[in-house]
């Protein structure tokens, strides 16, 4: 079976292309599942229903988060309804929404869990690494379910080249999000889990992590937070990985980065 994510969607700009190559990306190579995360998505904070939608339409199956899915109010009002949308899993009992769901698709059970690292991230949530270790006792791929895809979001690569091996054998991918800049480690660990550190993003590259850069750079010189950022706006980048799941053990078979427009100019497809 073969599973597309794509890194975090920033802005506009991010949305655009996503909106204008995903279904010929999902034709092309015969993707079965989508998932991105979309926190970002709303101008750099948050994401809203309507985003949500225009995702949907075009093939996106799940949208991932992170520490920025409260940014936009009407958040919490529709995520509890809409499965599709999941919140990192680890924040506290009675949050709105989920951070964990079963889809079937392809008559295939797909699990997706959303996670939040702790380390530099000023969130409220439960340590990431106890949390999951007791929900995965629970949770047994060819058992609850055929396939299981993880997204931990996190800020250093320790934490989650650390989620990768506590995880390797019990899920399909454990792709780490939030710094916006794809990493090359993308392999299949030794128990056969794919892993990457950071998928990246899908957004203009020309900018500091998807902002545009004038703003951001002042901000380094001066310690002031008199301007808020906003999203860069010119041509973007998918940035993102293809995973090939055996039908068979649950596990991956293949793992390859995807990089298509804009200023990176490596072209994997």
């Amino acid at each position: 079976m073969n599973f597309l994510f794509l890194g975090d969607i920033m802005g506009r700009a991010g949305r655009n292309i996503v909106v204008e190559k995903l279904p010929e990306i999902i034709k092309k190579y015969q993707i079965n599942f989508v998932i991105a995360n979309g926190e970002n998505s709303a101008g750099g904070y948050g994401i809203t229903e309507a985003i949500c939608e225009d995702l949907f339409a075009v093939g996106v199956d799940v949208i991932t988060s992170g520490n920025h899915i409260w940014d936009q109010k009407e958040t919490m009002d529709f995520i509890a309804k809409e499965k599709r949308l999941l919140r990192p899993w680890n924040y506290g009992e009675g949050t709105p929404g989920s951070g964990f769901e079963i889809y079937e698709k392809n008559n295939f059970k797909i699990g997706v869990i959303n996670l939040m690292g702790n380390v530099y991230m000023k969130k409220n949530t439960d340590s990431v690494f106890p949390f999951i270790e007791n929900k995965m006792r629970q949770i047994k791929l060819k058992k609850d379910l055929d396939f299981l895809l993880v997204d931990i979001h996190a800020e250093i690569t320790s934490e989650k080249q650390a989620m990768g091996y506590f995880l390797d054998g019990r899920a399909t991918l454990v792709i780490g999000t939030h710094t916006h800049t794809p990493t090359l480690d993308f392999r299949i660990l030794e128990h056969g889990t794919a892993y990457q550190t950071d998928a990246g993003m899908c957004g203009d590259y020309n900018s500091i992590i998807g902002m545009d850069s004038d703003v951001a750079l002042k901000r380094f010189f001066t310690q002031e937070r008199t301007e808020r950022l906003t999203p860069a706006s010119g041509e973007a980048t998918i940035s993102g990985v293809r995973v090939v799941g055996d039908i068979n053990t649950g596990l991956a078979k293949e793992i390859e980065p995807i990089i298509i427009g804009g200023r990176l100019t490596k072209k994997f497809i």
